[in-house]
């Protein structure tokens, strides 16, 4: 498979399109990114990389975090997380509250907002440092130590965070959140705020095109088991409420963030990652749908 030329036939049809998204405003650091940015990059598990247009500019990965997040939380406390949060997609926007309240407390699943929380929740309860352990965990899978938070895009967040806030309360009027609330929100906006490139953020997600296994060290991070868990979870909660029309679309597990990126996993194959910072409705990158979408009708690659 020819993966740069595909890549470039991608990249061309979309690079002038007319884009019907909106950046995302109701975090104002995030309204300053450049709305015209797109790229695209290509990392299989062999260690080949390709990439067209912007896919070497770092931008702010946000909810993509949360596939980290849950990771580290899976390999510290195993299947006991799975009693604080469930594994159903939501149906319902990223950051609604009513489903959380009428399930007292326990979010649908752990990729909408609700469900991080407690992944920090969790995380705070179980490192020492927990900001310093989780950007090395995610320096480790990237293999580059350069990774880093962006502490304007924290101070953005903390100032205009009051849905998380209320997540965060909600959870711990049941019983499900069980440090100080502004620990958990503060461990939060930095998970989000962490910056990668598309060329980082698929290479840092090969360990699930490749059982839980760094395919350039070679070293085990999670086991089998873990691994077709996390993606099956990214697979049906991974772009919130569009879930469902993403694998009708792309046929692969996929997830997004507000930032505008988006990285899909096929397994035993590849990690995809594009960028593009305007959102539709759903809050997922308008351009990356379609690019995505196109990519695997092109490569005729998908897991289906």
């Amino acid at each position: 498979m020819n993966y740069q030329l595909v890549i470039n036939e991608v990249y061309n049809t979309f690079k002038n399109s007319t884009d019907k998204g909106k950046i995302a405003n109701y975090i104002p650091e995030l309204k300053k990114v450049d709305a015209n940015k797109f790229g695209i990059g290509l990392v299989t598990i062999s260690g080949d990389s390709f990439g067209a247009g912007d896919y070497k500019d770092t931008f702010s990965i946000q909810s993509i975090s949360k596939v980290f997040a849950l990771t580290l939380a899976l390999k510290i406390v195993g299947n006991k997380l799975w009693k604080r949060v469930g594994v159903e997609p939501s149906g319902d926007p990223f950051n609604s509250l009513v489903q959380l309240e009428f399930e007292k407390g326990i979010p649908r699943n752990p990729l909408i907002n609700a469900g991080a929380l407690v992944l920090c929740d969790i995380l705070i309860s179980k490192l020492k440092n927990p900001k310093d352990e989780f950007l090395a965990f995610v320096q480790k899978l990237g293999n580059n130590n350069n990774i880093n938070y962006n502490l304007n895009v924290v101070a953005s967040e903390k100032k205009y965070g009051f849905k998380n806030a209320a997540h965060v309360n909600l959870m711990k009027s049941f019983g499900n959140i069980k440090n100080n609330i502004d620990d958990v929100l503060d461990f939060y906006y930095h998970i989000c705020s962490i910056e990668m490139s598309c060329e980082e953020l698929s290479k840092a997600f090969l360990l699930y095109a490749n059982r839980g296994v760094l395919p350039y060290t070679g070293e085990e991070i999670i086991s089998l088991s873990i691994t077709k868990r996390i993606n099956a979870t990214v697979q049906l909660c991974g772009l919130y409420d569009e879930a469902g029309t993403f694998s009708f679309k792309v046929g692969l597990p996929g997830k997004s963030g507000v930032g505008g990126g988006i990285v899909a996993i096929h397994p035993g194959k590849y990690c995809i990652t594009v960028w593009s910072p305007r959102l539709n409705k759903k809050g997922n990158s308008y351009k990356g749908i379609n690019a995505l979408e196109l990519f695997t009708t092109k490569t005729e690659l998908s897991i289906f």
